[in-house]
């Protein structure tokens, strides 16, 4: 029997964020894995790159498959560049290659702890905000394809799966804020996340939408 366990970020772990009465991705997930599945949240909202050793720990001794959904708040602590103001082209993507190779190094050392397991692995990109701002949703995607860009070189480097949520969350109805998974998207990330379980489409195909 399968067990699936969730590491990551509010990705996962979204249940203060759907409506009430709605559920979170993890009850999404128990409810379309066959009879008998097990899945398990470790992900934990507002979690770094840094935080997943933490929850690798908790893995349990029978877990069978990883999916990890991080990245998100590394960025967003980094957002501040896209406002930044400077002379040239050019200043403004040394500026963005510098975020991305910090990510990218950072999202490699993490990586490597995850594979350390030798389990089953999925990652996830990092979807695209729904900012009211026109303008900051467009600067925002932007800059976000230079950190997505980092994780798919990875995810092909270790030969782990890639769920690609841009695609699969491509509506508004898939969000309860401009960076949190409403029910609606929730339950199209439970059917990838089960899909890559059950051993479907490998990596860099775009599962279950």
């Amino acid at each position: 029997m399968a067990h699936v366990v969730l590491l990551g970020d509010s990705i996962f772990d979204n249940g203060v964020y759907v409506g009430a009465g709605d559920p979170d991705v993890i009850a999404q997930l128990r409810a379309v894995l066959p009879a008998g599945w097990r899945a398990t949240l470790n992900a934990l909202d507002g979690a770094g790159m840094a935080d997943i050793s933490g929850q690798l720990a908790r893995v349990a001794h029978d877990a069978s498959h990883l999916v990890v959904s991080i990245g998100g708040n590394d960025a967003l602590a980094e957002a501040g560049v896209i406002e930044e103001r400077t002379d040239s082209v050019a200043a403004a993507l040394d500026a963005l290659a510098a975020v991305r190779e910090r990510f990218r190094q950072g999202y490699r050392e993490m990586l490597a702890h995850v594979l350390a397991r030798k389990l089953p692995t999925a990652v996830c990109t990092i979807y695209e905000a729904r900012f009211p701002d026109p303008n900051l949703r467009r600067r925002a995607a932007a800059a976000l394809m230079l950190l997505n860009d980092a994780i798919t070189r990875e995810a092909f480097a270790s030969g782990v799966t890639l769920i690609d949520l841009r695609i699969i969350c491509d509506s508004d109805l898939d969000f309860a804020n401009p960076i949190e998974p409403s029910a609606h998207g929730g339950a199209k990330i439970a059917r990838a996340l089960a899909q890559f379980a059950a051993g479907g489409p490998s990596q860099a195909h775009v599962i279950a939408r």
